[in-house]
């Protein structure tokens, strides 16, 4: 996914999202350990997107700190 299709995302679908790519992570993992993947390259797409997610929860979380100091 492109990340301007995580922002437009609410912080709990995106922390839904983050748990689905997660799980995801652990299944490709465990494929590629078998030998049964047959793309590797899924899993640093799915380990970018996962960056992505943590990073746009981060900026929302940041954003928030500052919007109560400036209350």
């Amino acid at each position: 996914m492109k990340t301007k299709e995580f922002r437009e995302m609410t912080t709990e679908e995106l922390q839904n999202k983050l748990k689905d790519l997660r799980s995801e992570h652990f299944n490709l993992r465990f494929s590629h350990a078998t030998g049964q993947l047959s793309n590797p390259m899924m899993l640093n797409n799915v380990k970018k997107d996962i960056a992505r997610v943590l990073t746009l929860l981060r900026e929302r979380e940041l954003k928030a700190e500052q919007a109560k100091k400036d209350n």
